[in-house]
Parts: structure tokens; C-alpha cells; sequence
């Protein structure tokens, strides 16, 4: 055999390798996709105690947070799903799906094809799903995405229509509103002053957020959500906010002691809301709380006195001890700060400095949520003790970026 026959023969080979390799890591990963659209309905909260599966996907395999929220976005058109209420919803692109089970369907070829198929009017989608899986047999996805722009074009060849309306002129109006699902809608429009302040508060509020759970790779209305719910907690515990009907502003939470203890159950929030009995145990660990005695039809027979479990006095020392969030590579500043009771003070925790941690909203719902556990050490500094899926030896971690209070020696 000649050394060309011999170096095509190699050539083959190798490609044929590399073909079934590549075969193997697609299937993989579309079986993979599947297991993170099951691990979404069933409830990565309640599995895990994570609020994402791409957060939970980093922490298992190192996966970066925007890669694994693009896996599951990519694995829900591919795979079935359910609604709220159990319904089925089918998936987007079902032959697609089998087609990336098989290893045959790269992740651009995918995502070109999907592309197409959510643009197409539904009684189309099914024709021009076959059409661009026959032409992907022989064609790479920048081919298949040009045959997605015809198809569309084919379908409306007109475009979009215009709109003849004439933009609005900014002015200061919001519009707040409750869907029934519980979830709020904010919207509004304001003028350029206004817009600048602003997003300066915004931005400022919405660094990047650091610690030993991971690196934090919210995209940017995500960072901006959190954000503005810290600048609300900020204005709710400004002293110079105005009274309204004779009190502070402030959010009613009613919850039992029975459904505050085993967190299981509901809570009222407000007129309207509601909330899980977990959740208000995260917010009664730094609260000002009524006891109250409810007759047979829920009416008050008897109110307590409003207490504050954590004292103003108490407060300043958790801050000189922490100087901060004290969860590992937080650097939130005491203002953006809560109590967290390490013994919850419904199950008999005292509200003293040994079973007190400051830890911002963030982190003090992700050790509420997780397998993450604090306590105090013999040296009276807080530590972190990470999930087993972690850190199967559980080491005990630390704070190491607030600066100490410059203590004289």
C-alpha cells in the first residue's frame, strides 16, 4: 500500500472516530437536556433548594451559568413540558428532538432550525420541520438558516406591519400590577432626569454578586430585578420614610406558629398575597412580630405587644463582628444586610449573638433553600459548611473579604 493510500486509510479512520465521538457528546447532551426540563417541572426548589437549574448545572459540573441557561432553553422546544395545571404542553420541535437524541443535530443546527420554527405560524410548523431536518442531512446550519429566512419569507412576504403611531413623550407614570399568578408587573416612563437617577441606583445595586456558591452570571434584567428589590428593602428601612395611617410603611405577613415552624403551608402577605410558609421563615428571622390568639372563625381574641427580635443594639454588633454579609466571598455591606437566627427562633432559638448571622437576602435564602449550614465557631466568627454535592468533606469555609475592625493590639 502506498503512503497516500496509507494516509487517506488514517485520514477515514480518525474521521470516522471523531464523527462518533461527536455522535456520543450530542446525544449526551440532548439526553442531558431532557433530565434538566424534568428536574424544571418537577421543581429544582424543591429538589435541590436552588432557584434555577442552570445554577444548580454550575454547581454540579463547573458549567457556566449563561451555558447552562441556553442548554435549557435549547432542551424545552425539544422535549414536552406541562403547564401550572398539569396540562401538557407539546414541544416545539419533536422531530428535532429525536433527531438530537441520535447524535445527528448539531447545537447550531438546532438552534437554527428552532429558530425558524418558533416564527412560523403554528399549521405550518410541521411541514417546515421536515423540511429543514431533510435539508440539514446534507446542508451546515448557516445553509439551513438561509432555507429558515425563505421559508419565513414565504409565509409572510410582507413583513411585519408598520406602525403609523407616533412614540409618546416620556413623563413620570408607573404602572404596578398584580396578576392573579401572584407575580408583579412594573412598567413605566419617565422623563430624562428621572431615567439617569435612576439607572445610576440601578447599576450601582446590580454588581455582580460574589461568593463560594459560584460565579454570578445573572444576565443583566435579572441583576436589575434584584437590584430593585434592594433598593425597596433600603427606602422600607429608611428612617425618613413617611407615616401612613399613623405607622411606617410596612408589608403585613400571617402566618401560623404551627406553619412558621415545620415551614410547610401558607402565609397571607398583605390584602391579597400569599407566600409559602418557608419563605416567611426566612423574612421572620429579622422582623418586628405580634403574637396574636385567633378564635374558631379566625377572629383576633387577643394581640400581643409589637417586638422587634432583633434590638438596634444587637444589630450594631452583629455589624462590627460580620462587617457584612458573612457568607464565603460575599462583599454586601451591613446596609444590605439581614439577621438570620442559625437556630430559628420559632423552634426555640434565642435571638442573642451566638445564634445570630448577618447575610444579605440572597445569600440568607440560598442557606434557607440549600444544603449550605452556618454556625458559630470557638473562636465566635461564623462559617459556612457546604452541601455534600459540593464538597463531600463539607470543610468548613469563611468570609475572608470584609476588612477586620482595626482593633489595637
Amino acid at each position: 500500500m502506498s503512503d497516500n493510500a496509507t494516509l487517506t486509510s488514517d485520514a477515514v479512520a480518525i474521521a470516522d472516530r471523531i464523527g462518533e465521538l461527536l455522535a456520543c457528546m450530542r446525544s449526551a447532551e440532548a439526553e442531558l437536556g431532557a433530565l434538566l426540563v424534568e428536574i424544571e417541572q418537577r421543581g429544582v426548589m424543591e429538589l435541590f433548594g436552588y432557584r434555577s437549574v442552570a445554577r444548580l448545572l454550575e454547581h454540579l459540573g463547573d458549567v457556566p451559568t449563561q451555558a447552562g441557561e441556553r442548554m435549557v432553553r435549547r432542551a424545552r422546544v425539544l422535549n414536552p413540558g406541562r403547564n401550572l395545571d398539569g396540562s401538557p404542553i407539546p414541544a416545539l420541535a419533536p422531530a428535532v428532538g429525536v433527531a438530537a437524541r441520535a447524535g445527528r443535530l448539531s447545537n447550531p443546527m438546532i438552534d437554527a432550525i428552532t429558530g425558524v420554527l418558533t416564527q412560523v405560524p403554528p399549521e405550518h410548523q410541521a411541514t417546515a420541520e421536515v423540511d429543514l431536518l431533510t435539508f440539514a442531512a446534507d446542508a451546515g446550519h448557516k445553509q439551513v438558516a438561509a432555507l429558515g429566512a425563505r421559508i419565513l419569507a414565504h409565509l409572510a412576504p410582507d413583513g411585519a406591519e408598520p406602525s403609523g403611531a407616533e412614540p409618546a413623550a416620556p413623563t413620570r407614570e408607573l404602572f404596578l400590577r398584580r396578576k392573579r399568578s401572584g407575580v408583579w408587573e412594573l412598567n413605566g416612563r419617565f422623563d430624562d432626569e428621572t431615567g439617569t437617577r435612576a439607572s445610576a441606583l440601578l447599576d450601582a445595586l446590580a454588581e455582580r454578586r460574589t461568593g463560594d456558591e459560584g460565579p454570578d452570571h445573572r444576565t443583566l434584567p435579572q441583576r436589575y430585578g434584584d437590584a430593585f428589590s434592594d433598593a425597596v428593602d433600603l427606602a422600607l428601612n429608611s428612617p425618613d420614610l413617611p407615616m401612613q395611617a399613623g405607622e411606617r410603611a410596612h408589608v403585613m405577613v400571617a402566618v401560623s406558629l404551627t406553619d412558621l415552624k415545620t415551614g410547610v403551608g401558607t402565609a397571607t402577605l398583605g390584602d391579597t398575597g400569599e407566600m409559602t410558609a418557608a419563605e416567611a421563615r426566612i423574612h421572620a428571622c429579622d422582623s418586628m412580630i405580634i403574637p396574636a390568639v385567633l378564635g374558631d372563625k379566625n377572629e383576633p381574641l387577643n394581640l400581643g405587644r409589637l417586638r422587634r427580635l432583633i434590638s438596634a443594639g444587637l444589630r450594631r454588633a452583629l455589624y462590627l463582628r460580620d462587617r457584612g454579609c458573612a457568607f464565603p466571598g460575599c462583599h454586601r455591606p451591613p446596609r444590605h444586610c439581614q439577621g438570620h437566627h442559625i437556630h430559628h427562633w420559632a423552634d426555640g432559638g434565642p435571638t442573642n449573638l451566638t445564634n445570630l448571622v448577618l447575610m444579605c437576602a440572597h445569600h440568607h435564602r440560598l442557606l434557607h433553600r440549600s444544603g449550605w449550614e452556618v454556625r458559630i465557631a470557638p473562636d465566635g466568627l461564623p462559617e459556612f459548611l457546604p452541601p455534600v454535592f459540593i464538597d463531600r468533606r463539607r470543610k468548613p469555609r469563611r468570609n475572608n473579604i470584609h476588612e477586620p475592625l482595626p482593633f489595637a493590639a
